[in-house]
């Protein structure tokens, strides 16, 4: 007898207050790999899930880091070693006239780190996810709040941690086929 795979298990609650709830009770239960799905915005589940620290602004950071590099230095190459000119007595590496190029490539670079990092640290763009599988999962955009617990999860069990979704009256458990 050979089980399929599953994704994990999806617990539906019908307020926020429901959700949040449980969502520290998994966590102080020893569970790691949860997420939430919710049609609002729910203060503090964030947190309850375990989103406490990004490293996106250490990539958006460096991302402009380089772009005011690269600024720079195109700036630099282009006045000192490429074409360099005598204009009135003035150095060849005059670095005043090249702020400008080098703080709008720093924006550049920073923004384009926020949104490569974004997207990829998110796992974007996700045109299949398991959890599409499930139908009640249509209902998190309009009116219910959903949790689910990953079976990657080292302290996964198929029973116990169904009985433990159970234990917290939802509206319902369902299994995430993988």
């Amino acid at each position: 007898m050979s089980s399929k795979p599953i994704y994990g298990l999806l617990a539906e609650f019908e307020t926020p207050e429901q959700v949040l709830a449980a969502a520290r009770r998994t966590r102080e239960a020893g569970y790691r790999r949860i997420d939430a799905f919710t049609p609002i915005p729910v203060e503090g589940l964030a947190e309850a899930v375990g989103f406490t620290w990004t490293s996106l602004p250490i990539v958006v950071f460096i991302g402009g880091l380089l772009g005011g590099m690269t600024g720079f230095g195109m700036c630099w190459y282009a006045n000192v070693i490429s074409f360099p000119l005598d204009i009135g007595g003035k150095p060849f590496n005059s670095w005043p006239m090249w702020i400008p190029i080098t703080f709008e490539l720093t924006v550049l670079g920073g923004a384009l780190a926020a949104t490569f990092g974004m997207l990829a640290m998110n796992g974007l763009p996700t045109p299949y996810h398991p959890i599409f599988n499930v139908s009640r999962f249509a209902l998190a955009a309009t009116d219910r709040f959903l949790l689910c617990i990953k079976a990657r999860d080292k302290k996964f069990d198929v029973a116990q941690t169904r009985a433990f979704l159970e234990g917290m009256n939802p509206h319902g458990v369902f299994e995430i086929d993988a």
